[in-house]
C-alpha cells in the first residue's frame, strides 16, 4: 500500500518513548544496529546536558519485523528511559501527586501556552511531552526510513555549519566526507569546530545557551518526487514543514535560500548543459535539489536553524502562574548547545518525508515490487 505515516507517544521523563512507523512495505532488511547508532549520534555532540549521561537509547522493535525483515504491518520501536526509576512517583501513571509544581515558566518554552490551552496547574504536564527528549522517538523511525531509502539507493546525511555565530569556511570542506562521522559537533571544517567549542564553553561558563544552523543532504534521490500539481504535494514545503516541526527550529532553507532575494536571477538559477546520450547535467546546485515542488536529480539540500535552548541555568525573567508573581523561569537540566544533535533529528525527518515520497510515487506492498518500478522509472528519465 502506498503512502507512509508515523505518530510518537511517550513524555521526557517516562517509562519509554515508542514510535510506529506504518506504510514500510514487506521484504526490507532491517539492521537494528544502524538505528541505534543514529540514537547514539543523537545523544552526542560537545555542549549536551546531564540527561544524556544517564540515557544509552536502544530501540526495541515490539512488531512489524520478523526475523529481520519487515512483514508490511505497522513498526513499532520502543525506547526505554532509564531515568524513569528517577520519577516514578513524580510521573506515576494512577498514583496520588507528588513533588512540587512547575509554576515558574520558561519564555521561549512551551510552559505557559501550553498550561493556558490545556488548563493544566502544573507546567510538567507540557514540558513532559514539548521536551526535545521526543525526538529520540522520531529518530528511531527515521532511521528505519533510511534503512528503506538506502535500498532504493539513496543516502541521507547532514553536518553543523553555524553555532553561536561561528560559521564554517566551505572551501575547508570535502563534501564527500560528510556522513562519516569524524566530528564531535557533526563540523566538518576542524578549524571552525575548535572556535564552536570555544564559544560553547565560554556560553557554559555564563549560565547561557547557544543555537545554530545545520545541514541535511539527500544524494541519489530521483528526479521527480514530489509534485508542482497541489500545494501540498510539494516537496520542499513538506521538507520545511517536517524540519519546523523539531523542537526550537525557527527557519529553514532550501539551497541557497534567503540568498535568493539578494542575487540576480544570473547568480542564482542553475543553468543546464547536455553531456553523452543527451544527458542534462548542471554545474551548480542553488536550487537545492528542489525545482517547482519535485526533485531534479541533483543532491536535495535543506538548512535549518535552531534558536538557543530556552533552558538557561541563569534563568530569565519570567512570572509564576502559581501566584501571579514576577520571579525567574524554573530550572530543568538541560543542554548549553544541542545543534549537532539537532542535525541528526534533521536527518530523521527528511528521511520520513523522502520516504513517504518515494512511496507516493512508486507504491508497493513489496519491497521486489517497489524496486521493480523504481528501476524502470530511473531508465526512462535517465536519472
Amino acid at each position: 500500500m502506498a503512502g507512509l505515516r508515523f505518530l510518537t507517544a511517550g513524555e521526557s521523563h517516562g517509562q519509554c518513548l515508542t514510535a510506529i512507523v506504518e506504510g514500510i512495505p514487506a521484504g526490507l532488511c532491517v539492521d537494528i544496529e544502524k538505528i541505534n547508532c543514529d540514537l547514539a549520534r543523537r545523544q552526542q555532540g560537545y555542549g549536551r546536558g546531564g540527561r544524556m549521561k544517564i540515557e544509552t537509547d536502544r530501540a526495541e522493535v515490539l512488531s512489524g519485523i520478523r526475523f529481520g525483515e519487515t512483514m508490511g504491518d505497522p513498526v513499532t520501536l520502543r525506547i526505554a528511559n532509564r531515568d524513569w526509576q528517577n520519577w516514578t512517583d513524580r510521573m506515576s501513571v494512577f498514583g496520588p501527586e507528588f513533588g512540587d509544581k512547575v509554576t515558574a515558566v520558561r519564555p521561549g518554552h512551551a510552559d505557559l501556552t501550553g498550561v493556558l490551552k490545556y488548563d493544566r496547574d502544573d507546567a510538567r504536564d507540557i514540558l513532559e511531552r514539548a521536551s526535545a527528549r521526543e525526538t529520540a522517538a522520531r529518530v528511531a523511525a527515521g532511521g528505519l526510513c533510511k534503512e528503506f531509502l538506502a535500498a532504493c539507493g539513496m543516502e541521507v546525511v547532514s553536518h553543523v555549519v553555524k553555532i553561536g555565530g561561528i560559521t564554517v569556511d566551505e572551501a575547508r570542506i570535502n563534501r564527500e566526507t560528510i556522513g562519516s562521522g569524524a566530528s564531535e559537533l557533526n563540523c566538518y571544517d576542524a578549524v571552525a569546530e575548535e572556535a564552536m567549542k570555544e564559544r560553547i564553553r565560554e556560553a557554559m561558563s555564563e549560565g547561557d545557551t547557544l543555537g545554530g544552523t545545520f545541514e541535511v543532504i539527500v544524494r541519489g534521490a530521483p528526479l521527480g518526487l514530489g509534485s508542482h500539481i497541489q500545494w501540498d504535494r510539494r516537496l520542499d514545503g513538506r521538507l520545511a514543514g517536517a524540519m519546523m516541526s523539531i523542537q526550537a527550529v525557527k527557519g529553514v532553507e532550501i539551497g541557497a535560500g534567503f540568498q535568493c532575494s539578494e542575487l540576480p536571477g544570473s547568480q542564482i538559477h542553475d543553468e543546464m548543459f547536455l553531456s553523452g546520450a543527451e544527458h542534462v547535467y548542471r554545474k551548480t546546485n542553488r536550487a537545492g535539489g528542489l525545482e517547482g515542488g519535485m526533485s531534479n536529480g541533483e543532491e536535495i539540500v535543506v538548512r535549518a536553524c535552531m534558536k538557543p535552548i530556552p533552558t538557561l541555568m541563569k534563568p530569565l525573567h519570567s512570572v509564576d502562574i502559581a501566584d501571579g508573581r514576577e520571579v525567574l523561569a524554573c530550572k530543568e537540566r538541560s543542554d548549553v548547545c544541542a545543534v549537532a544533535a539537532a542535525s541528526v533529528v534533521g536527518e530523521a525527518m527528511t528521511a520520513i518525508v523522502l520516504a513517504e515520497a518515494v512511496l507516493d510515487k512508486f507504491g508497493g506492498d513489496a519491497m521486489c515490487d517497489l524496486l521493480s518500478a523504481l528501476e524502470s522509472y530511473r531508465a526512462r528519465v535517465q536519472a
